[in-house]
């Protein structure tokens, strides 16, 4: 197994558990709406900042280890509030 493989478990394991907690939270409540977008928030930026940071603010290193456009980074950056 590499190191990939590894952190992308490590990274599921570690949704799986928030959203574990979340339903429980819900004590038997119906969750909201637009869940997905929810998750999706809360693991986007954390990791924009992180790859970021790994590419010592590099916008263009980060989109490339992102898969993604580098204006495609900078709107998500906005979104997020990361300077």
């Amino acid at each position: 197994m590499n190191n990939c493989e590894i952190n992308e478990n490590d990274i599921a394991r570690c949704v799986r558990k928030a959203l574990k907690e979340y339903f429980k939270d819900l004590d038997g409540e119906e969750p909201c709406c637009g869940m997905y977008d929810m998750v999706m928030d809360c693991v986007e930026k954390p990791l924009l900042e992180m790859v970021l940071e790994h590419a010592c603010g590099n916008q263009s290193r980060a989109s490339e280890m992102l898969g993604i456009n580098r204006n495609t980074l900078r709107k998500k950056m906005l979104q997020h509030g990361i300077a």
